[in-house]
């Protein structure tokens, strides 16, 4: 599916995405135009879904991060989609992550202190339907954050 020209634009896109399209096509040997129709061809085929800034929230004031293990009530028929979407509406809440298994939902939260996260924890968090139980892991430290694969 990807060929050595697309996964070069790849490996340069990941390693340094603030390079502009003169900058990408010189490192990866190719014209401007090939390496913009190649951007463009993998948009299309999903595999460049966008670029995003990453944020130091801690820098601006938020620097409570805690990670909440949701167990939901399994014999409401809606329970997934409805705590989803209430959970989407809770501007704290960063991630959203499903899975099968004892925990079904994962929760990202930011919050500028623990005043902060208790009130968005009691008025936000534990209003939100079809919650069985829920447990609180305190981030402490993020020792590797990577999205970057070899290509």
């Amino acid at each position: 599916m990807l060929d050595d020209i697309d996964r070069r634009i790849l490996r340069h896109m990941q390693a340094d995405p603030s390079l502009t399209s003169a900058e990408l096509s010189e490192r990866c040997r190719v014209s401007q135009g090939v390496c913009w129709r190649r951007i463009e061809k993998m948009q299309a085929a999903g595999i460049i879904l966008g670029q995003e800034a990453v944020i130091d929230w801690a820098v601006l004031g938020y620097t409570v991060e805690v990670s909440l293990r949701v167990t939901l009530d399994k014999t409401q028929a809606r329970a997934f989609d409805e705590f989803s979407e209430a959970a989407r509406d809770v501007p704290e809440v960063i991630e959203i992550q499903t899975f099968l298994g004892r925990v079904d939902v994962r929760l990202s939260v930011l919050a500028r202190d623990m005043s902060h996260y208790q009130q968005v924890y009691r008025d936000r968090i534990l209003t939100l339907p079809h919650i069985a139980d829920i447990e609180a892991l305190m981030h402490i430290a993020r020792v590797k954050r990577d999205e970057v694969l070899p290509i």
